[in-house]
Order: C-alpha cells, then sequence, then structure tokens
C-alpha cells in the first residue's frame, strides 16, 4: 500500500476500490461474497457469466503471497447467485496492518453483499475430528493480539459490534441441512484465530483445548469482526487438514495442509455451492 493510499481512511479506501469494480463487472449485484481459502480457489472456476481480476489490477488492494491463494477476485453467478469471490487473503503474518488485510471485506460490503462465507485450512484442535474432516465454524476465539477496528471508528461502523451471533445461527442451519440432503459429513465447532506463522507448540494446542477450541488457524477471524461491524451476516467452514501438533506424532507441513485440502475440495466444493444456492434467493 502506498503512502497516498494510507491518507484515505479504510472506509474511503474500499468506495474507491468498489466503484472501480463496478465499472468491471457492470449491472451485477453481488448478494453474497465468498473469501475462498486454501484448496477451495478452484470455486471460483464453477462461476457463470464470470468478470475475472487479478489483485494486481485492484485499487488499494493488499497484495497475496501464500501458496493455495492465487489472488483474483470473481465476480458472476453461482448456483444462479449473483456473487463475488476472493481467491485468496492477505494475511497478518505477512506484515500487513489488520486494517489493511480486512479491507477486501469492506470492498465486498460496499459492492451491497448481504452474507459472507468464509472458508480456511485448520488444524484440528478436537481430539474427535480428523483430518479432512470438514468444520462448520459456530464461533471464534481471536487471539492474534489484533482487532481490525481498532483506531478511529469507520463511518458506518458499529463501534461496539455485538459478536455474541459472529457465525450467524440461520446461515449456519442452512449450512447443516445442505449438507444432510448432499450425504456430506460435517462437524461443528469454535475455530481459534492464532498470528501465525510458525505453527502451535504442543503446549499451545493444550492450551486451546481447554479454552475450548476445536480447529486453529491464522485467518477468517479478522474477516468476520469487520464484517459484523458493518452489518453482514457471516457463516464459514474450515477444511481440517492436519492434528494440532502434540495429538499426532506427524510433524506439521504446509505440504500437507495443501494435499489434504486438494483431497477433500471436491465435497467441499459441493457442500459451499449447494448451501450459496439455498441461501442466495432468501437474503
Amino acid at each position: 500500500m502506498s503512502a497516498a493510499d494510507g491518507a484515505a481512511g479504510p472506509g474511503v479506501r474500499a468506495r474507491e476500490s468498489a466503484e472501480a469494480i463496478r465499472d468491471r463487472v457492470g449491472d451485477l449485484h453481488p448478494a453474497v461474497g465468498l473469501v475462498l481459502g486454501s484448496g477451495l480457489g478452484s470455486l471460483g472456476d464453477a462461476f457463470e457469466d464470470a468478470v475475472r481480476i487479478p489483485y494486481e489490477e485492484l485499487l488499494h488492494w493488499p497484495p497475496v503471497g501464500v501458496e493455495g491463494h492465487s489472488g483474483t477476485l470473481v465476480a458472476g453467478l453461482l448456483e444462479g447467485v449473483p456473487a463475488v469471490a476472493l481467491k485468496g487473503r492477505a494475511h497478518l503474518y505477512e506484515g500487513h496492518p489488520a486494517e489493511e488485510a480486512t479491507l477486501p471485506v469492506r470492498v465486498l460490503a460496499a459492492l451491497g453483499i448481504k452474507a459472507l462465507f468464509v472458508s480456511n485450512a485448520a488444524g484440528a484442535v478436537n481430539r474427535r475430528f480428523r483430518p479432512g474432516d470438514l468444520m462448520l465454524i459456530s464461533d471464534h476465539l481471536n487471539l492474534m493480539g489484533r482487532n481490525p477496528l481498532a483506531g478511529p471508528v469507520v463511518v458506518g461502523d458499529e463501534r461496539f459490534p455485538d459478536m455474541s451471533d459472529a457465525y450467524d445461527a440461520d446461515l449456519r442451519r442452512v449450512v447443516r441441512e445442505t449438507a444432510l440432503a448432499e450425504g456430506i459429513p460435517l462437524k461443528e465447532g469454535v475455530y481459534a484465530g492464532l498470528l501465525g506463522p510458525s505453527y502451535e507448540t504442543p503446549a499451545e494446542i493444550r492450551m486451546l483445548e481447554r479454552l475450548g477450541a476445536d480447529a486453529v488457524g491464522m485467518s477468517t477471524v479478522p474477516e468476520v469482526i469487520t464484517a459484523r461491524a458493518i452489518g453482514v451476516r457471516c457463516f464459514g467452514v474450515s477444511c481440517l487438514t492436519n492434528y494440532g501438533a502434540g495429538i499426532s506424532p506427524e510433524p506439521l507441513s504446509h505440504h500437507d495442509v495443501m494435499e489434504t485440502t486438494e483431497r477433500v475440495g471436491g465435497r467441499f466444493r459441493a457442500l459451499v455451492r449447494s448451501a450459496i444456492g439455498r441461501i442466495g434467493p432468501a437474503l
């Protein structure tokens, strides 16, 4: 982000970016926004009448530099629902300030979305869960030491947003019903967001167990906090790619994360597509 970008607040930058995107997507009015994390980016290929814009061409956009995050905005129809998807996200551990990393969520809100779907690859903390499981996120723990709302309040934000239903109960119900109808096994639990980029130690995993976490990752939480402050409803699913440190003797690696997301990607994409098809018309 240049010094000129930083001179304007995130609300102004988001509106400017959204206006530039509207010039390229035409009359599309997205109802749903999707943040496609590791292994789910190929869902962007399922969009019909799609406009695809590399992040490098987007105004004020934070760069993405993690394997599995292609860095493309896709706008079009998903299961007949007007939607816009982000193939990849900026992470706080890359050095982005929380305000900058969550700017894309503000842009999606400025484009008019009513609901935000978030996805991620995560480690299993709950010992009853297994690598390859999909977990509907019911709540989160913000253990990143950062909050994207810190600082001057952005016009249109709620200063003290209520997070008691951060992951919308009605939207979660639809995802559960979709999974049941499609025969897709689905867990549900609490996602703990840590800063990263190092994986957790066995002692930290034991701590997370005691705090009530079911899965752990390095994203998603700032996006949901930002969306809720703006008034956008949220729901999300984690792909559990590995056991947390100390639960299994196997060492952790990003290669294994990508391998697992590729293996279960088919049913992950099927679940999300069907859920969006059910949720979109009701928004």
